[in-house]
């Protein structure tokens, strides 16, 4: 796989995701960092974007529920590169119906060398480092040399 050079913009779209016993820990970060989280683009799966918006008054785009898809759709935003940040607070001691979908959320971040939080502590590390206000280079894959090398340039 070759790789290009994308930047992550100085203003982050950031995605906000919990697991049920996450939530308010997330809601409570969120709140922690209100007037950090002002200056970027909030996006998240139906109900934490709920809970969230609700308790902080922080304007979050919201996707459909994390079970009904919201994952998935998270997850095609960052293959398009409109995620650059990704704050997942997921629960290591639930079992998840939709784990194949979580699952799938953090290979793509993987893949398109998104940041990912999966905890308040890695989360508060990430937005306090100067790079949150910042432009950053960073990796990704080159598509059109894959496509290219596969003899399909066209996605139809």
């Amino acid at each position: 796989m070759e790789f290009t050079v994308q930047p992550l913009p100085a203003s982050k779209r950031v995605a906000l995701v919990a697991h049920d016993h996450r939530k308010q820990m997330l809601v409570d970060w969120c709140g922690r960092h209100r007037q950090l989280l002002q200056r970027h683009r909030l996006l998240a799966t139906g109900t934490t974007g709920n809970w969230v918006e609700k308790a902080t008054g922080l304007p979050v785009e919201r996707l459909l529920s994390g079970p009904m898809g919201g994952d998935q759709q998270l997850g095609a935003k960052i293959c398009q590169g409109e995620i650059d940040l990704l704050v997942f607070f997921w629960d290591p001691f639930e079992p998840m119906p939709h784990d194949p979908d979580v699952k799938a959320l953090l290979r793509i971040a993987a893949v398109w060398n998104i940041p990912v939080a999966c905890n308040a502590t890695s989360a508060d590390m990430m937005v306090s480092s100067p790079l949150m206000n910042e432009e950053l280079e960073r990796q990704v894959p080159d598509y059109q040399s894959y496509q290219s090398a596969r003899g399909s340039e066209s996605p139809l």
